[in-house]
């Protein structure tokens, strides 16, 4: 970062000065007779070349003065034009004249004097003094009753000038007490911790009082100084705060490299008072590092501190690019937690009372997307304004980059990985998968290897590293809570949070400016009703929130370049950056195809009306329309910010089989996705055999799985009451398994997860007795009857009807009583209610295609499609047995 009187060069200065180069290399490359008519043409030319040197010094003034730029060259352009001024309007008076001629020149070298120099623009401080004291002095020198005194003008404009340079000089002189102030509480953070751990560094215990020496180490960067009040030596060499010619600026460090100078004109190592920057720190730090006990990692340190020429940053730079972030509150607030907490230990450690460096390692909790690198990069921006680390990098690693290919080679790895992060920051992304359980119930030797390797450094290098562990918050929180060692080291923990609709539709805008691109009129509404839809149905998580948003505007920039390149007509330059409506939707179909049942967009009128179509069930459609207006109050309670009851998610289906109770399970999964309640509409059907494992172990494992793969919809365990089994001998511990953690992530999801236990009422019950938790979080049951005789034949009919058959005339009464038969017998929920009507209807298709087919081609449609009698009687007897 620039201070701020720093500017860029004029444009094409660079160009000057390679023509003057290139001038130069020819000149000295040429003959001689050549180099005689050179000289010539210089003095024939010397004239018209001085003239239009001045008309150009008198051009750059202006540019000078509105750019702040600190060379001499600027101040003698802005004196030029004060003898220019004098020149023009001081005709015949030759001793006031010359008098007021030497002003400019006198005040543009007073100007670069001292703190004039330092803190000041020195161009300014010139066209102040001249703006004032030169109009005075020419008007005095011209009025004719001062003909007498012609030396009033110049006397007069010389005093006004030295007042007004007074006047500069006084404000300079505050500026660096106010910078010494600033640079003693807020400067230099790691000085006292360099102190501490250098021993008696030059610097060591001096604010930089006292009388220069004539030498001076240079040791620490830059050279030493001639002398001067700053300390002994140079600033530079002395690891001072860097003045206001520095990089860094007033108030803050100075060269992270450690060859900052106190000031922009410092050769006689007039060094502003202050703590030790982050420069010469660094420099002792690696200095030490090259001398320490680890003599080789220490030596790769410093030679790398050395080497690398990092960017000055102050910790007002890094807050600011963490304010500028979209959204993330909490983390914000958090950050600036930390950041204070530093700056109350640097205080601390200056007044004497510890100088233990306030290194902390993270654990960064929340879904992909959300900003977790780019706040550690931040993170580590903070620490290295601080002094509290080398340099401001952050190293990105995953399992892969830790974990070795055989025992042994792990720590070996991830060894290696630290030691190429020494100095700065390491990030592990999705930390969790550091520890993998095995399929049978191992433990992860690998992981837990690089895990004890990864403990070790971040003890034994805590003062020279920070750790940012990332990931899940589940997975992590479990990863951590397996190795107490990770809990004690990793004890803070920031929280990202999923970005809303708004926030996404903010990152899209800033997305879109920085690609330069534009947004059609009708792009927006397009984009905000694609985030509506993303953060209703809460897939930001699994899109990826910020990524999702920079993959979506990709793959509308890719149709959009396909769009345009089809056209008959050459596209124009706004067409090549502007990006519709469809070209979005295109893309975020693309982004959403891969989801499992996401393009079946459900309504709650329309899986009402699916609910309302089915056969019977009157109870049940009862109690599912009292769940749906349930949700719905609960959604307009918070949106008008009032308390509410959380809706049920998890349901006990009891009845017999072949009642509906999966085909509602299905109308109920797209109720809850078109309330948002859950991403997608989609069913996963399980049963006791898909959640327990073959031996003690390996159940949770393989039932957290299946909760995985219907994260985001509806996990619906058929015969669930086989997971209570009470004819083992001792209990049954794989299923108590089971339903453990099936219970504990039907908590810990149940923001992102309908679960549906679903069995015979009396077997259900005694389930959910065998288990308090069960009952309380399975608290909505909804009973399912057993069919009626004519709710059985109209199932049948409506099978029939679409599998393109019919009943004959003669087979309706049939059909009736078959089923009237079955219910009076009690057999009908052993048949299988629903079912038993479908099987008899295919078995009673298969009779009449045998019989169909025995008249060969002169079988007719009818024949072919109706179902008589016969048929049904001959399907009963071998369903009936």
């Amino acid at each position: 970062m620039r201070s701020p009187e720093q500017h860029p060069a004029l444009p094409g200065r660079a160009a000057v000065q390679g023509w003057a180069a290139r001038i130069r290399e020819f000149a000295a490359a040429a003959p001689v007779p050549v180099k005689i008519l050179l000289i010539i043409a210089a003095c024939v030319f010397a004239l018209p070349l001085v003239t239009i040197g001045l008309f150009a010094a008198l051009i750059y003034a202006p540019y000078a003065l509105w750019t702040s730029q600190r060379s001499p060259i600027a101040t003698a352009s802005v004196a030029l034009w004060g003898i220019a001024l004098v020149a023009a309007r001081t005709h015949g008076l030759t001793g006031p004249r010359y008098l007021l001629l030497v002003l400019p020149p006198a005040i543009a070298v007073l100007s670069h004097v001292g703190a004039l120099g330092r803190w000041p623009v020195p161009c300014r401080t010139a066209a102040w003094a001249l703006l004032w004291s030169l109009p005075v002095g020419i008007v005095l020198a011209s009025v004719r009753i001062w003909r007498s005194q012609p030396l009033v003008g110049p006397a007069t404009a010389w005093l006004i000038a030295l007042v007004v340079v007074g006047w500069r000089l006084a404000k300079a002189m505050q500026d660096s007490r106010e910078y010494s102030r600033r640079s003693g509480l807020g400067g230099a953070l790691a000085a006292p911790y360099a102190v501490a751990q250098a021993g008696a560094l030059p610097w060591a215990g001096q604010p930089g009082g006292g009388q220069g020496g004539t030498g001076g180490s240079a040791s620490a960067g830059g050279s030493a100084g001639a002398g001067g009040s700053g300390g002994p030596g140079d600033a530079a060499a002395q690891g001072g705060p860097a003045g206001p010619g520095s990089p860094a600026g007033p108030g803050y460090p100075g060269d992270p490299a450690g060859s900052g100078s106190a000031g922009s004109g410092s050769a006689a190592g007039q060094g502003t008072p202050g703590a030790p920057g982050p420069g010469a720190v660094r420099a002792a730090q690696a200095a030490q590092a090259g001398a320490g006990s680890r003599s080789e990692r220490g030596q790769r340190r410093a030679a790398a501190a050395a080497a690398a020429d990092w960017p000055s940053i102050s910790v007002d730079d890094a807050m600011a690019e963490l304010s500028a972030m979209v959204g993330l509150t909490a983390v914000k607030d958090q950050v600036r937690s930390i950041t204070a907490s530093v700056e109350a230990a640097r205080r601390r450690a200056i007044a004497g009372h510890g100088t233990e460096k306030p290194m902390q390692h993270v654990v960064f909790l929340g879904p992909p997307g959300t900003g977790k690198t780019a706040v550690a990069r931040i993170v580590a921006k903070i620490f290295y304004a601080f002094g509290l680390l080398d340099r401001p990098a952050v190293v990105e690693a995953q399992r892969a980059d830790l974990v070795g290919e055989y025992l042994g080679a792990t720590a070996i790895k991830t060894n290696e990985l630290i030691d190429s992060a020494l100095g700065g920051v390491l990030f592990i992304d999705e930390a969790y998968s550091l520890v993998n359980e095995a399929g049978d119930g191992q433990g992860d030797r690998f992981g837990n290897e690089a895990v004890q390797a990864l403990l070790k450094r971040a003890e034994d290098d805590r003062e020279n590293l920070i750790i940012i562990l990332a990931g899940y918050e589940r997975q992590m929180e479990s990863f951590l809570a397996g190795n107490p060692g990770l809990n004690s080291r990793f004890a803070l923990r920031v929280k990202f949070p999923t970005y809303s609709p708004a926030e996404l539709m903010a990152l899209a805008e800033q997305f879109v400016q920085g690609r330069g691109e534009l947004l059609d009129p009708d792009a927006r509404p397009v984009l905000r009703q694609i985030f509506d839809e993303v953060g209703r149905r809460r897939l930001a998580d699994e899109l990826g929130n910020g990524r999702f948003v920079r993959s979506l505007l990709a793959r509308a920039g890719q149709q959009r370049d396909v769009r345009v390149m089809a056209g008959p007509a050459e596209p124009t330059a706004a067409e090549l950056v502007t990006l519709r409506g469809e070209d979005l939707a295109h893309g975020y179909a693309e982004l959403t195809t891969r989801f499992r049942g996401y393009t079946d967009t459900p309504t709650v009128e329309g899986a009402l009306a699916e609910l309302d179509a089915l056969v019977g069930l009157e109870p049940v459609k009862r109690q599912v329309h009292e769940i749906v207006a349930q949700l719905q109050v609960a959604r307009l309670r918070d949106r008008q910010g009032l308390a509410s009851q959380p809706p049920s998610r998890h349901f006990v289906f009891t009845g017999p089989p072949g009642t509906g109770k999966t085909t509602v399970a299905r109308i109920l999964g797209r109720i809850f996705a078109a309330l948002g309640l859950l991403v997608r509409p989609e069913v996963i059907e399980a049963h006791r055999a898909d959640l327990v494992g073959e031996h003690l172990g390996s159940t949770a494992i393989k039932t957290s799985r299946l909760v995985d793969s219907a994260m985001g919809g509806v996990l619906f365990i058929d015969e669930a009451y086989a997971l209570h089994n009470e004819a083992y001998s001792g209990g049954d511990a794989f299923g108590s398994e089971a339903v453990a953690t099936l219970l504990k992530r039907a908590e810990d999801d149940r923001e992102r997860l309908v679960i549906v236990l679903a069995g015979y009422t009396a077997d259900m019950d005694r389930l959910l007795r065998s288990n308090p938790g069960l009952a309380s979080r399975f608290s909505t049951r909804i009973a399912f009857p057993s069919y009626t005789p004519a709710e059985l034949a109209r199932i049948a009919q409506v099978i029939a009807a679409h599998a393109g058959d019919v009943f004959h005339q003669d087979a309706l009464p049939v059909l009736d009583s078959i089923f009237t038969q079955a219910v009076q017998d009690g057999r009908i929920d052993t048949l299988g209610n629903g079912r038993f009507a479908r099987s008899l209807f295919e078995r009673a298709c298969a009779s009449r295609d045998v019989r169909v087919s025995l008249q060969g081609d002169e079988a007719s449609a009818a024949d072919l499609t109706t179902v008589l009698a016969a048929d049904l009687l001959t399907a009963y007897r071998e369903l009936a047995g």
